[in-house]
């Protein structure tokens, strides 16, 4: 089931849910689901509401009143206003933390004894089909990277690995967006990785049951077209699993929490010589059973 944050100007934001064939958006309010976001809903909804919606994703559009069909809706990034920063993974695929040494000019032993842990703020997240700054006047080193996101759904705190899987809501994607020059610079990612405009997010999140477990997804990322990324999810160094637990032994992990799990090679700063983004860029970031999250640099 994939949920949507989605305006039909001049309308406030509203949430809905996609139809199976995914033409057509059927508000949430139709049914008297009311909540005003998404975090609230991942915190509130019921067990009963999430069944009534995915009994509600299989009806013809003609039998749900009020049914946009999704060319007209603007859809928003699923979580457009996150509460708190991105937790991050970085160079969590065997293959980027090779591209990464290579371009830092740094020694590579092949050996990842523990996860690299970071935030990116998050005043407000891009929205799909939405602009990235490409700030020419602080950085020349603008690089792209898809990454699968894991929402919390259910508050975790000391859980074990085989409890996570019941903590999960959903999946989205998120675009990492890196200034690499201001991320060296500092040495800690915060700075490069956090500027206004550095989160896209969408198109949708697709609630945990719709996937298998763990997710075993393609996850490719396209320039103008030209296949930069391609692997998979099952590609992991540090799994879900192993993430969630163990950043819950010490982080009470909130409902709507996002943890973005790193991206796999094929960045800009692993090709010689580097290909970073510049203005009128398009890049396409696709992970099987989510859909695609594109946006422009500008």
């Amino acid at each position: 089931m994939k949920l949507v944050t989605y305006q039909l100007e001049p309308f406030p934001a509203s949430l809905g849910v996609m139809n199976l064939d995914e033409t057509w958006i059927y508000p949430l309010r139709s049914f008297e689901i009311e909540y005003d976001t998404m975090e609230t809903l991942i915190r509130e909804i019921s067990e009963g509401e999430m069944q009534r919606l995915e009994y509600i994703s299989s009806r013809s559009p003609e039998a749900v009143p009020g049914a946009v069909p999704i060319k007209d809706a603007r859809l928003l990034a699923p979580i457009p206003h996150p509460k708190q920063d991105i937790i991050c993974l970085g160079i969590n695929y065997m293959a980027h933390a090779e591209e990464s040494a290579r371009f830092k000019k740094e020694d590579f032993d092949g050996q990842r004894p523990h996860a690299v842990y970071f935030s990116k703020r998050a005043n407000e997240a891009v929205n799909p089909g939405g602009c990235i700054p490409s700030y020419s006047d602080i950085t020349d080193s603008l690089d792209y990277e898809a990454e699968l996101a894991v929402i919390i759904g259910k508050e975790a705190k000391n859980i074990s690995a085989d409890q996570v899987r019941s903590h999960i809501f959903g999946y989205t994607i998120i675009n990492d967006v890196s200034a690499r020059d201001l991320q060296n610079r500092h040495s800690q990612w915060y700075f490069g990785k956090s500027l206004d405009g550095f989160l896209p997010m969408g198109p949708c999140i697709v609630t945990a049951a719709s996937l298998p477990y763990p997710p075993s997804l393609s996850i490719r990322s396209l320039v103008n077209g030209e296949l930069r990324q391609d692997s998979n999810t099952s590609l992991l160094i540090f799994g879900i699993d192993q993430v969630v637990s163990e950043l819950s032994r010490g982080i009470t992990l909130k409902p709507g929490t996002i943890i973005s799990t790193g991206t796999p090679a094929g960045v800009g700063m692993g090709f010689h010589p580097p290909r970073f983004l510049k203005p009128g860029d398009q890049v396409d970031c696709v992970i099987e059973g989510i859909g695609t999250l594109s946006n422009t640099v500008k």
